[in-house]
């Protein structure tokens, strides 16, 4: 698991999407693309690990299923603290 991540945050364009997260928040995708610059199907690739399906929007947001260990990984790859909510129902 620890590998997956690593990996995931080496791309640049998932780097700074992880960024824009760390505040907790669900994203729709038309948010991510505006703010980072990329094409839908673009941030749909880098992001499809992270999506949760409401009707026809795509939200992206970090898990609260977020091991301690892992989220520490995540805060030090971003440089800053993570909040992590709860799954909206």
């Amino acid at each position: 698991m620890i590998l997956a991540v690593l990996s995931a945050l080496a791309e640049p364009t998932r780097l700074e999407a992880m960024r824009l997260l760390a505040d907790g928040s669900e994203h729709c995708v038309c948010e991510l693309m505006r703010k980072l610059g990329a094409t839908q199907s673009r941030m749909s690739r880098h992001m499809q690990v992270l999506d949760r399906r409401d009707a026809q929007w795509v939200r992206y947001r970090i898990s609260p299923e977020l091991s301690p260990s892992l989220a520490r990984l995540v805060e030090a790859a971003l440089e800053r603290p993570i909040m992590v909510t709860e799954r909206a129902a």
